[in-house]
């Protein structure tokens, strides 16, 4: 029996290869090189993250009910048996208490969830302070940018779905915002709800926006997103051996195979130790949801509370326009804050190439000290992001520290724009520290340990030089000079673009290097389509 198997599947191999490059396409892509550093695993954990997701959301299909529909809760909840309330209620609490292993299901989904966009948006930080977004990746970049776009979505499409106090009360906020919009704000809530809030489809259109529309998008665009890092090569840090125009590292099979095997294992291991041990998203505690009432310390998901915190410091600014309510209150921080941040998120590669005027493919990344503006900027991002979290959890510091909401407000309102620019101001003047501590390392060589003393007294160090793969590292950068100035009688755009040029690129701490080794260098981050494509190596 087991010779009849083989020798079936030779037999299919053999036709599937005669019709289709199989074997050419098996070889290459089972030789495929990928660079051994932690730091690429990120990426690696969101797609285990989505695995668990899909294969823990299948199995809750299988129970849940998307109806508004009031029945009778007769369920294992005593509190709550004979309460009138939604079938999407009752089958959420039929999951957590009367199907074997449906709590810890619900929970492995939703921890899963929260584990999916951090990974995303930390996998996205790496590419952003390494530079991993510059030319060719610009597509990947924005593969990526949608993809967290769409976990946010999705994140929220599957927290509004149990129908309890707490989602509920999120969905009144997203029916507020989508209110907001001028002119066609009404239009948009009745089309959405299927009449005024809470309407009678939104909770039909949200299961299937959950389980199919965003599903089928996250799947396609994960698939594109991989198969342009296989054909795009992957990116590495600079090393002995590792140029702009090869990629060292493990091949796929058996090495990165086996490796990213037992990630994979140890992803939904966590999943379900947390969804086992930590409890989250209590629905029966929050109670079904009634349109006039909210639960106090209502907090969303962490991946939306930015907009919460952005919601809360707000004033109440609105205006009457023609018989027209313009919310600016919800409409400014709510719909024009995020949509201005994923334009700058889709926008920023190609104005970093602009500045640069860099049509240079990359493949080594950028150490973030080398690039103290952008890394700079990248920390301020971070740390206006971190205020309106804590802004979003105003009411629960306040009870915490004994502090007026309203004191607390202020204090977040002026830091929204102070602690940015500190931090942009801080991390830049770190970074060239770190660059001048890399120089000095060059210069003296690093400590070991050891003082001496001379004839009259004085007491010194002992250095030794650096090492070759630590001044290789050291040295091989690739840091663009700034552009000229063009004069006042150039165009404004070509004033600009030297001005931004210099503000990113001006400051800098030039390595001491040897007339060969700068050579040696520019050769290392040559161009690899004008100097040649190297072939990809392995190292076991």
């Amino acid at each position: 029996m087991r010779g009849w198997v083989r020798q079936a599947g030779f037999r299919a191999y053999v036709a599937t290869d005669r019709r289709s490059p199989v074997s050419e396409l098996s070889a290459r892509l089972l030789r495929k090189a990928f660079p051994d550093h932690w730091s690429f695993l990120l990426g690696e954990i969101a797609l285990y993250s989505f695995v668990v997701l899909v294969l823990t959301g299948s199995y809750l299909t299988l129970y849940f009910e998307p109806s508004l529909a009031k029945v009778p809760y007769s369920g294992s909840y005593e509190p709550l048996r004979g309460l009138l309330v939604s079938k999407a209620y009752e089958s959420t609490l039929h999951i957590s208490f009367d199907v074997r292993g449906g709590l810890l299901i619900r929970q492995m989904h939703h921890w899963s969830a929260l584990v999916f966009v951090a990974a995303i948006g930390v996998h996205m930080l790496r590419v952003f302070f390494t530079g991993a977004f510059r030319r060719p990746r610009e597509m990947n970049w924005s593969i990526g940018v949608t993809l967290f776009l769409l976990s946010l979505l999705e994140g929220f499409c599957g927290y509004s779905l149990p129908d309890d106090l707490l989602s509920g009360t999120g969905l009144r906020t997203a029916d507020s915002i989508v209110l907001s919009i001028p002119v066609v704000g009404t239009y948009l809530s009745f089309l959405l709800w299927g009449g005024s809030f809470p309407g009678t489809a939104m909770n039909r259109r949200l299961y299937i926006v959950h389980v199919l529309f965003v599903p089928g998008a996250l799947l396609a665009l994960i698939t594109v997103h991989l198969i342009l890092v296989v054909y795009l090569k992957h990116t590495q840090w600079a090393g002995r051996g590792r140029t702009n125009r090869n990629v060292v590292g493990q091949p796929m099979f058996p090495s990165f195979t086996a490796k990213s095997a037992g990630l994979s294992l140890m992803v939904a291991g966590v999943t379900a130790l947390l969804g086992g041990l930590a409890q989250i998203n209590p629905v029966w505690l929050f109670g079904p949801y009634v349109p006039d009432q909210v639960s106090t310390n209502a907090q969303p998901d962490w991946y939306v509370g930015f907009l919460e915190g952005a919601l809360r410091l707000m004033p109440g600014v609105e205006w009457n326009v023609a018989g027209h309510t313009v919310m600016w209150n919800v409409l400014l921080p709510a719909v024009v804050l995020p949509a201005l941040l994923f334009v700058l998120l889709y926008m920023y590669p190609f104005f970093e190439r602009w500045v640069t005027g860099d049509m240079v493919e990359h493949h080594l990344c950028d150490r973030p000290r080398d690039r103290p503006t952008r890394t700079g900027l990248g920390v301020a991002g971070i740390a206006w992001y971190a205020v309106l979290l804590m802004a979003g959890g105003n009411d629960v510091l306040t009870v915490w520290f004994g502090v007026s909401v309203n004191v607390l407000t202020w204090i977040f309102r002026v830091a929204l724009f102070v602690l940015p620019v500190l931090a942009f101001l801080v991390t830049k003047r770190v970074c060239l520290a770190l660059q001048r501590h890399d120089r000095q390392l060059l210069e003296e060589g690093e400590e070991t340990g050891e003082v001496y003393q001379d004839l009259a007294g004085g007491i010194s160090e002992q250095h030794e030089p650096v090492g070759p793969e630590q001044r290789y590292k050291l040295l091989v950068r690739d840091i663009p000079q700034p552009l000229e100035h063009p004069g006042r009688r150039a165009p404004w755009r070509s004033r600009i673009r030297a001005s931004f040029s210099s503000w990113y690129y001006g400051d800098r701490v030039d390595m001491p290097a040897t007339a060969e080794e700068r050579l040696q260098v520019s050769s290392r981050i040559a161009d690899p389509v004008a100097g040649g494509v190297g072939d990809e190596q392995e190292r076991g």
